[in-house]
């Protein structure tokens, strides 16, 4: 099943659990906007090429639009509207004043030249100006951009309406990118992992984790995790897999990582597949990379009690339901890596007020709203006795449908 199918499937089990009037259900799946702009730009060696780049914005009821902008040689359009939705429901459980949005350029990055992404993001930039904004739609990065893609887009932007920092986030710390941004996402990982595990009487130390994907989320969580003194037994990621049943000491694979370039040949573990990542010994199973991971095919041998969905839509509905007959507790994505956009919207904040935050407040702020969102997701799942993504989507829904009904939108 597609991540489209998927989302909208998870959509109607929640509109069908609050008892959602049909107009209203329609009109809450149909995005608000969808555009398609044509880049062309002159190559380093003088030819010209032409790439489409599009940004779909789903909902504004509850504030501007908000998400990321990808690079990628495969955009599918089912996916980034797959992806829009998902950010209207996730900043709502996350108690974010925010719409969901998503885009980006059907290109491939690795194969273009500083000055020529430079270029591209430019004509990208200059051709939805007018429908991006501080009070709009807000981008983000995302897969093949980074915060370098934002200072451009800033610049372009600035130079139609004026020096807007709050126009992007995910900045250069230098043009107003909030302190605490880069481990964000990981670090609410870990925040949540805390919460779902003290509900069970647990802690993180101790407890045994495999972690599928070593990326920016990957690593950070399984930094946070190696810390607070648990035990990481398997790390992969597309270079390669590492396990060692006593715990994988993380500091040492980071610095093998970046001298290496990859998790191959590193000295503290064993080599495994890397598909067995996924069905390893462990307690907490953290999928950090692609979606649709765990699906029918390896649902059954998930050794794991409990899932921490960092990665977006990580598992198909047909993983869930043979996962949920097993016992295993799921925490979904729509709230497990919501500490990216909450970190984001403290840094439009700051923006806004022109007024930057220490670290420390940024983390303490990260972990009250994700502590007051679990509670709310909880609340729900009792009102309503629902697993957790149920009541997570429930809960998403639930505030932007109320929004749309207040602001009049029969009128």
């Amino acid at each position: 099943m597609n991540a489209l199918a998927a989302t909208n499937r998870n959509f109607q089990l929640a509109a069908r659990i609050l008892g959602l009037d049909s107009k209203l259900h329609k009109s809450l799946l149909i995005p608000f906007r969808e555009i398609k702009v044509e880049c062309t730009v002159p190559r380093d060696d003088g030819s010209f090429v032409s790439y489409i780049g599009f940004r779909i914005q789903h909902d504004n009821a509850r504030g501007p639009m908000k998400g990321g902008i990808r690079y990628h040689p495969e955009v599918d359009p089912d996916e980034v509207n797959a992806l829009a939705q998902l950010m209207t429901w996730k900043t709502a459980v996350a108690n974010l004043p925010y719409g969901g949005a998503k885009g980006g350029i059907g290109c491939n990055p690795r194969e273009l030249t500083v000055s020529e992404l430079q270029r591209v993001t430019r004509v990208f930039t200059q051709k939805i100006h007018d429908l991006i904004g501080i009070h709009r739609d807000v981008p983000a990065p995302d897969m093949g951009t980074n915060s370098q893609t934002m200072a451009w887009i800033l610049d372009e932007y600035s130079k139609f309406h004026g020096y807007s920092p709050a126009v992007v986030t995910g900045k250069p710390i230098e043009l107003g990118g909030s302190l605490g941004r880069e481990a964000a996402t990981g670090l609410g990982v870990v925040f949540a992992t805390e919460f779902l595990l003290d509900e069970y009487g647990m802690s993180i130390a101790n407890m045994k984790f495999a972690i599928q994907g070593f990326g920016n989320v990957g690593s950070w969580a399984a930094s946070f995790i190696h810390q607070k003194g648990g035990k990481v037994v398997a790390v992969s990621d597309i270079t390669g897999a590492v396990k060692n049943p006593n715990g994988i000491d993380i500091p040492a694979l980071l610095k093998h990582k970046e001298k290496a370039s990859s998790l191959k040949d590193f000295e503290g573990g064993d080599a495994m597949d890397l598909n067995d990542v996924l069905v390893h010994e462990c307690d907490v199973l953290i999928p950090c990379a692609l979606g649709g991971v765990l699906n029918k095919e390896n649902a059954a041998d998930v050794k794991a009690k409990f899932i921490i969905e960092a990665a977006n839509h990580p598992t198909d509905p047909e993983a869930d339901e043979i996962l949920s007959r097993k016992g295993v507790t799921i925490l979904p994505d729509i709230y497990a890596n919501s500490g990216g956009v909450t970190v984001s919207y403290f840094e439009w904040v700051q923006n806004i007020q022109g007024f930057m935050w220490e670290e420390e407040k940024v983390n303490y702020e990260l972990k009250r709203y994700m502590k007051r969102a679990f509670n709310d997701i909880k609340a729900m799942c009792h009102t309503h006795n629902c697993n957790l993504r149920m009541g997570a989507f429930a809960l998403g829904v639930n505030k932007v449908a109320r929004a749309t009904v207040l602001r009049g939108w029969e009128a």
